[in-house]
């Protein structure tokens, strides 16, 4: 059975501009939809995150309002509460690449906090984007990718097509004007090449190895692409 790697969020909050912290951590649907796929599909997965903490789901992100309805945010709750990766995390300081067949970077507003200035995420996106290996990053995931920059500030990721969660999202999410920055801006500075798709709908952009996706909509067709391209 092959393995493939969840690059998750230590954190539990997101610093504001103002320095108060506001609650979060990763996205449940980011998470629970592409865990799925790549279970029903046969894959082992294997959760990492930086020092080897045990994640933090969003709370928001198990309300009804954003899964649809109180029966799919259940659905969803449920899934979490029996994916037991999740409570046995490995470092990311201990991670092999080459003990896995893809990477999968779920978003949440965690990553702003940790994974944004991760230098050992950084290097792994590097190395796995140099491999070839399958490397899927989503909604707010692709902050990591700023720890890729060097210190002539230059990225690898430079130039790719990339999808992620954009301004006109943090604006409608009620976030971007108590942001210390925002994500579209940051990527577009690196050299990133930001496809902007419609807010809240799927937008998959496939760039080599890289799949990227907007929001969490796009999580699950971001996995399906991923799929295919491991068989």
């Amino acid at each position: 059975m092959s393995k493939i790697l969840f690059v998750m969020t230590g954190a539990d909050h997101w610093t504001l501009a103002d320095g108060s912290k506001h609650p979060t951590g990763y996205w449940a649907e980011e998470v629970v939809a592409p865990y799925r796929a790549f279970k029903a599909a046969g894959h082992e997965i294997v959760v990492a995150t930086p020092a080897g903490v045990v994640p933090t789901v969003d709370l928001g992100s198990l309300e009804p309002d954003a899964n649809g309805g109180p029966e799919r945010a259940e659905e969803i709750a449920a899934t979490l509460r029996a994916a037991t990766e999740l409570a046995h995390p490995i470092r990311l300081d201990e991670v092999i690449l080459g003990d896995y067949e893809a990477v999968y970077y779920p978003g949440g507003h965690g990553p702003m906090e940790d994974l944004a200035v991760d230098t050992t995420s950084g290097a792994l996106l590097s190395a796995a984007l140099a491999s070839g290996t399958p490397l899927g990053v989503v909604c707010h995931a692709p902050a990591a990718l700023l720890a890729t920059v060097d210190a002539e500030g230059h990225s690898p990721f430079a130039g790719y097509r990339v999808a992620a969660f954009t301004n006109a999202e943090e604006k409608q999410a009620g976030l971007a004007d108590k942001a210390k920055w925002l994500l579209q801006d940051r990527l577009v500075a690196m050299g990133v090449q930001v496809q902007e798709g419609e807010p809240w709908a799927p937008n998959v952009q496939v760039d080599r190895n890289l799949f990227t996706g907007q929001n969490p909509a796009s999580s699950a067709p971001l996995a399906a692409l991923m799929l295919q391209s491991l068989r």
